[in-house]
Parts: C-alpha cells; sequence; structure tokens
C-alpha cells in the first residue's frame, strides 16, 4: 500500500518529463525544417535559409491573422493593424510599429504572438497559439531585416 504514492508520484515526474522534452524538441529549428531535398551538383544547401516574408510569412498571416486583420476586419478596426501587405504589417498600428527589423524580441508582434502581453492582448485572440515553428519563421525574418523578400 505504500508504494502506491511513491508510483503515483514516480508517474507524475515521468509525464512532466516527457512534456517538457517534447516541446524542447518541437521548438528547435531542426524540428521545424522541412526534409532536404535531394541535391544535385548545381545546387548546394546551406544550413541557414533565409526567410521570406512571401513565401514563409505571408502563409502564415492568411491562415491565421488575416480573417481580423483585414481592411474592415474587427482587428484592423480596433487597432489599425493591416496584416494583408508588408506596407500594411512595417506600418504597425495606431499605437505604433509592431515590427522592429532586426530586433524580433523588442518588436510588438513577437510579443503578442509569444503570449509575452497579457491574456487580452495575445494573439490570435480566443484561439489557440502559433505553433512554435510559424512563430520562428516570423521571428527569423524579423531577425534578417524584416525585408520585402
Amino acid at each position: 500500500m505504500k508504494r502506491q504514492p511513491l508510483l503515483f508520484a514516480a508517474s507524475a515526474v515521468l509525464a512532466i518529463a516527457a512534456v517538457a522534452g517534447f516541446q524542447l524538441i518541437t521548438s528547435s529549428p531542426a524540428y521545424c525544417q522541412a526534409p532536404p531535398k535531394a541535391q544535385t551538383s548545381q545546387t548546394k544547401q546551406t544550413s541557414q535559409t533565409k526567410k521570406s516574408f512571401r513565401d514563409d510569412v505571408v502563409p502564415i498571416f492568411k491562415g491565421r491573422c488575416e480573417g481580423c486583420h483585414q481592411p474592415g476586419g474587427e482587428g484592423a478596426q480596433k487597432s489599425g493593424l493591416d496584416l494583408t501587405t508588408y506596407a500594411g504589417v512595417m506600418k504597425g498600428t495606431k499605437f505604433g510599429p509592431m515590427v522592429i527589423p532586426g530586433d524580433p524580441e523588442s518588436s510588438n508582434l513577437m510579443l503578442l504572438l509569444d503570449w509575452r502581453a497579457s491574456a487580452e492582448l495575445r494573439m490570435p485572440h480566443g484561439k489557440r497559439q502559433l505553433s512554435s515553428c510559424d512563430r520562428n519563421d516570423i521571428r527569423a525574418w524579423i531577425r534578417e531585416g524584416a525585408k520585402d523578400n
């Protein structure tokens, strides 16, 4: 009978360790990368692929953000943020800029997407948080200068 609480405690510790380990693995850049393509003599892959606004960031915004942050959308009306164009992203909100090129950790966009803001400001409102892979793609794009590429 005395073993039961010990087994329960050991099971709880193992479950917590498994969840923590999964979080570490799934938030790593290696987990988020697509499988490598076959290389030919003309192409060489670099270990660090530059992020493209058009190819990497826009699909995330279209899938998770534009429903509210488009002209006439609730998010655009409340904040002034239009995520349908590069100009709209860089213009920011009526409260200030959302992206500081080269500095994702100071960018308000990442503050909201990483859920480092108060619960009522976290994005997207009332929905699950963007995956760590999506957030890391946006973060990398900002770090690389937030170019319109």
